[in-house]
């Protein structure tokens, strides 16, 4: 799918924005990210507020320039708060329609002053939009454990899905309130940070509108599946580098057909991984009925081509993932940590195969 000159010139500047990111550094921060470099990523090119509506600060524009920006962050493995924040909990607060509540949380995502963090599943992991982690009271008391929490520690607000007697919603908190508890999770993905938020009776403000849950599942997934192409992509263009350079028995390593093949297949599998994301955002853009079966798509198949082209590039440097200085071993945690996001592949190919013909 080739993309408009407008979608270039997006990519170009976020590429251009991050040649200089300290990836590792800025994973190691207290935030987890480097907040200055997000601070200019949101005034110079507005990346959180692209998928935003003017009223409420943002750009105007769709998910499909959300995810030019995920894609690029993708490829250097970027410690952002852009899916967490601006995508997760800035959709869940569009999705969910309370519009006091988009004036009040959405402007300060859109200008990278205010982190949002969207505290959903439970220990298991499965993202299931009927089966929140916690529990509210009439009067919005909150108690229940929420884990993979996307920015939970930089947070200073929190969204929680909550299930009340009407069923799931929406619940708004500071982070900092009575009765919540913040840590960090230990994560397999040095590159992005994931916490868990506890809940004891802690008072809670209920969003107007219905539960967004299920319609953000989608949305999120898609954003992932960008974030994997670029990092696919990223690791697949080191891959090739290097056997170009790698010399052994006098010739360089892809030079034989061997490599070459597997090189050549690589190749294929990402472009397709490519279209099925691409392909996934135009349905969620255009409000396809089937988008959500895209969406599932994109997950899977991404997944699954990020965490091939990974273990590629591990075994085609010679093993070089145990080599703490190499950035293989990063894009291979990074695939395997992002495919638990949102619900293990294993899950969305059962909602597939649940919705065939008998």
């Amino acid at each position: 799918m080739e993309r408009s000159e407008e979608l270039r010139a997006l990519r170009d500047a976020v590429r251009g924005l991050l040649s200089g990111y300290p990836t590792r550094t800025a994973a190691e921060s207290p935030a987890g990210y480097d907040t200055g470099g997000w601070a200019r990523l949101c005034k110079e090119i507005g990346v959180a507020g692209l998928a935003i509506p003017e009223p409420y600060g943002g750009a105007g524009a769709t998910l499909r320039e959300t995810c030019v920006v995920l894609e690029e962050l993708g490829r250097s493995l970027t410690p952002t708060p852009m899916l967490g924040c601006a995508v997760l909990a800035g959709q869940a607060l569009l999705l969910g329609g309370d519009a006091d509540a988009c004036a009040r949380l959405l402007p300060g995502i859109c200008a990278g002053e205010r982190i949002v963090a969207l505290a959903w599943t439970p220990a298991t992991g499965g993202w299931d939009p009927d089966e929140p982690a916690c529990a509210a009271t009439a009067d919005g008391r909150l108690t229940g454990e929420a884990h993979y929490v996307l920015d939970a520690e930089a947070a200073d607000t929190l969204l929680i899905a909550a299930r009340d007697d009407d069923g799931p919603a929406l619940y708004e908190l500071a982070a900092d309130a009575p009765g919540v508890t913040r840590r960090a999770a230990s994560s397999l993905d040095l590159t992005r940070r994931l916490g868990v938020v506890q809940l004891d009776d802690a008072p809670g403000r209920r969003l107007d509108g219905g539960s967004p849950l299920s319609a953000l599942r989608d949305v999120a997934c898609v954003a992932l599946s960008a974030e994997q192409i670029g990092a696919a992509s990223r690791a697949l263009e080191l891959t090739v580098e290097y056997a170009k350079t790698r010399v052994q028995f006098g010739r360089p390593i892809g030079s034989f057909q061997a490599l070459q093949h597997r090189l050549a297949e690589a190749h294929v599998r990402l472009e397709a991984a490519r279209s099925a994301s691409h392909a996934a955002t135009e349905a969620l853009v255009a409000g396809d009925p089937d988008a959500w079966a895209r969406a599932a798509v994109a997950k899977v198949y991404c997944t699954e081509t990020l965490q091939a082209l990974a273990a590629e590039m591990v075994q085609i440097h010679g093993g070089i993932a145990i080599t703490w200085e190499h950035d293989a071993h990063l894009y291979l945690r990074r695939a395997h940590g992002s495919a638990q996001l949102f619900g293990a592949p294993g899950t969305h190919l059962d909602r597939l195969t649940a919705a065939l013909p008998d």
